[in-house]
């Protein structure tokens, strides 16, 4: 090389450094938007998918809780939701452990300390990561109060809808997410330095198979227990009944969208695309997340149809799905290898749990347990299980741990905290100990919360109106025009 071409490099080096310092956090804002905007789009996916998986008559009704769970879900997130989530978070010492409060400015509650003095002084520029922040956050939450809504489709009441998804979306979420994602949160790997403020060293869930998935669809249990099957879903001997959705199309083309918004969500989790490293994660993320869901659904599709004899499309998109939803929490922390097996063995815990709550007569026309709670837990405990001892440190096992990938012997102090297949087993105690406090947590409130709608009397409609369809009886006539 010529000294002229070595002077060029290198000033060139130069330059894209100063670029790239210059206009870092402007590019990890455009990352979370985009990514946002693709989980966002996830809200057509499930809009599809639950209209296509409900009859005819009852289409208006559950798109119409689709379109409210954006609206509803922006302003909760707004005026409280994020700082529940996020609000007091930063310092060790002094951040709440369980739930986020009002710093003296306000901080995210309303944004209030986003647009004050604070935002004056610094002409704005500190503040437009955090929006990109809010709003990837937001599409998070508004994607965990969808997924109750299909459990309860085609008999659950507007106002109860209304109730619910402001409790989850304002309260019973974003308490979760202060607990894995936020600074000092108790179970946090990821963020809370401290491991003397954590349980075990706290839990990895990097994308939210657990904060995310498991909160909607232990809710979802929740709801569809105690409001009780479809009438005709079960006979007088407890059989199953079938009730076909109106269009495998829309339930096609609904996973198809969803699958693409989790390239999105998974990847997008890194927060940021210019730290060293993170083009990696997100690349990683990226290609975990495809062979899960791949897997997934062809391991599901073949499994039923050893008992069905038939190829069943809905079993191949909630397959699909539900490889989706296990490498959630690990996408980033897994070897590709660990990945395939993760949506394969999710597969399983999908199929199983959708017989039991059929056996259970619990009635869920979308198996959003099945695929959302059961899988999510299932992805929580498998990163204790996978979780490679080359990843599990790169920026999710607190301030004090030293990365593996240079040599795996040389740990550091949290040498255990690491798959138990490589020896760790702090790792997967924690991992467990999530999945049951989350558990426990979200099944209390929701519980609570929808016997006290039953009780109320607003939580069911009618036997005439559910037999007459929601549509009809309640949003003015059919969805297709027959004109």
């Amino acid at each position: 090389m010529s000294e002229f071409q070595a002077q060029v490099e290198e000033r060139l080096a130069a330059l894209e450094a100063t670029t790239l310092g210059t206009n870092a956090q402007a590019l990890d804002a455009f990352y979370l938007l985009v990514c946002g905007v693709f989980v966002f789009f996830m809200q057509c996916g499930f809009a599809l998918l639950e209209a296509g998986s409900v009859r005819t008559k009852n289409t208006k009704n559950i798109l119409l809780k689709n379109l409210l769970d954006a609206c509803l879900g922006a302003i909760i997130w707004w005026l409280w939701g994020m700082g529940v989530a996020y609000g007091d978070s930063g310092d060790y010492n002094d951040g709440n452990e369980f739930i986020g409060t009002a710093p003296n400015n306000g901080g995210p509650f309303a944004a209030a300390g986003w647009e004050g003095t604070d935002w004056q002084a610094s002409g704005g520029e500190n503040y437009g990561y955090t929006m990109a922040l809010w709003f990837f956050q937001y599409v998070f939450a508004a994607a965990a109060a969808t997924i109750v809504s299909g459990a309860v489709a085609e008999r659950a009441q507007l106002i109860a809808y209304l109730i619910y998804t402001t409790i989850i979306t304002g309260f019973i979420y974003p308490v979760v997410v202060h607990w894995v994602w936020c600074d000092g949160g108790f179970l946090s790997g990821g963020f809370t330095g401290d491991k003397d403020k954590t349980w075990a060293g706290g839990c990895i869930d990097f994308a939210g198979s657990g904060v995310v998935h498991m909160t909607g669809g232990v809710a979802a249990l929740c709801g569809a227990f105690v409001i009780g099957p479809r009438a005709g879903r079960f006979d007088e001997s407890g059989k199953v009944m079938p009730i076909p959705g109106q269009s495998t199309p829309f339930q096609v083309v609904g996973t198809f969208i969803l699958w693409m918004g989790w390239y999105g969500f998974n990847p997008g989790s890194t927060l940021g695309i210019t730290p060293a490293g993170y083009g990696t994660i997100m690349a990683r993320a990226a290609m975990c997340t495809t062979l899960s869901a791949a897997v997934g659904g062809i391991t599901v599709v073949a499994f039923d149809r050893i008992f069905s004899q038939t190829y069943d499309v809905a079993m191949v998109c909630n397959g699909i799905l539900a490889g989706l939803v296990s490498i959630t929490a690990g996408c980033a922390s897994m070897h590709v290898w660990a990945a395939f097996l993760t949506g394969f063995i999710g597969a399983f815990v999908y199929y199983g749990a959708s017989k039991m709550m059929l056996k259970l007569k619990i009635d869920d026309p979308l198996d959003a347990y099945a695929v959302h709670g059961a899988c999510g837990g299932w992805g929580v405990i498998a990163v204790g299980i996978f979780g490679s001892n080359n990843y599990i440190t790169m920026g999710w096992a607190g301030a004090e741990s030293t990365t593996c990938m240079a040599d795996p012997t040389q740990c550091g102090p949290l040498e255990a905290y690491q798959g138990i297949i490589y020896g760790g087993g702090t790792l997967l105690g924690a991992q467990i100990a999530a999945v049951c406090i989350e558990t426990l947590w979200v099944a209390t409130l929701s519980l609570m919360m929808f016997y006290a709608l039953k009780f109320a009397g607003i939580l069911r409609v009618s036997e005439e109106v559910e037999m007459a369809g929601m549509d009809v009886s309640k949003h003015g006539g059919s969805a297709y025009s027959t004109a």
